[in-house]
């Protein structure tokens, strides 16, 4: 059997996929199913962000596990009901032993919720501002390694987001947070060469009707 290049690894099902997802059976299933695949609902938009808020320094596994939880917490991460959460809120979530209870991260998912109902009356949707920074195509590598990715933790189009969710008032949007986010809703396509699921996810993005 072939040596498999670096970033890649082979599952107990023979599947070769980026190695990260090889360390659990919810993160292969994340993997396949979900990231690097485009979205255009504005719930989910708005759910990833916020969790990538969340994650920051933490493991994305460790938000993974309990996102079913953050669910139910944040009424679905609706960004009208959680728009509207006040104090009361806060101190619940506070108690809530099944998300991540961080005072500030806490507050800045209220905020950004406040922030996200503002930019979707202005654009018509949070689907249409965050596609219209999806990267052009040459700005992206000819062919994605794993060592290539490693240089792309933010990139010009995250950079260039972060700036203006942070000119909006959104928090926890740096341009790494960002570029996590644009990996997972599929923005981007960084599975990298050799992955199985690369040419499906690209040619889901092909199909895409980039809203906006």
């Amino acid at each position: 059997m072939a040596r498999l290049a670096q970033g890649l690894r082979r599952g107990e099902d023979g599947v070769v996929r980026c190695f990260w997802a090889a360390s659990d059976p919810l993160y292969a299933r994340y993997h396949d199913e979900e990231w690097g695949f485009p979205v255009a609902d504005d719930r989910r938009l708005f759910e990833k962000i916020c969790l990538e808020g969340f994650q920051s320094g933490l493991s994305w596994l460790t938000i993974l596990r309990k996102r079913d939880n953050f669910r139910a917490a944040f009424r679905g991460f609706e960004v009208e009901a959680v728009a509207c959460f006040g104090a009361r809120d806060v101190a619940r979530l506070l108690k809530d032993a099944g998300i991540v209870r961080h005072r500030g991260k806490i507050e800045s998912t209220i905020n950004n919720a406040r922030r996200a109902r503002e930019l979707a009356d202005e654009k018509g949707s949070l689907a249409a501002y965050f596609w219209s920074f999806e990267p052009p195509a040459a700005d992206r590598p000819k062919r994605l390694t794993w060592p290539v990715l490693l240089t792309m933790a933010k990139t010009p189009a995250s950079i260039a987001l972060s700036r203006n969710l942070k000119k909006r008032g959104w928090t926890f949007v740096g341009p790494t947070t960002a570029y996590a986010f644009m990996q997972a809703m599929g923005l981007a396509n960084d599975h990298v060469e050799g992955c199985a699921i690369r040419e499906r996810a690209e040619k889901v993005r092909a199909r895409f009707r980039r809203p906006g």
